[in-house]
């Protein structure tokens, strides 16, 4: 996948085609929406890695849970044992 749509490589090719009055014209706005989506990009990125990394703390914390389930129980079965 590359880095800008295949439509919006397009449509800057037909762009340098238009006469120079016209590609002015179109410029401005053809890089704010590259800029937009690069952004847009970087932004699903971050949102990507940082589900990857709650999903892995979630993980962590799943474990300790469990952990901390069963030293709960070992005392509590000690606990009766001695009553």
């Amino acid at each position: 996948m590359g880095e800008l749509p295949d439509e919006l490589v397009t449509l800057g090719k037909e762009i340098t085609k238009l006469p120079l009055s016209a590609q002015k014209e179109l410029e401005d706005s053809y890089g704010q929406m590259v800029k937009s989506i690069r952004r847009r990009r970087r932004i699903l990125s971050l949102v990507q890695e940082a589900l990857a990394q709650l999903r892995l703390d979630i993980k962590y914390l799943m474990f300790d849970l469990d952990a901390t389930r069963k030293e709960r129980d070992q005392l509590r079965k000690q606990l009766d044992e001695l009553d």
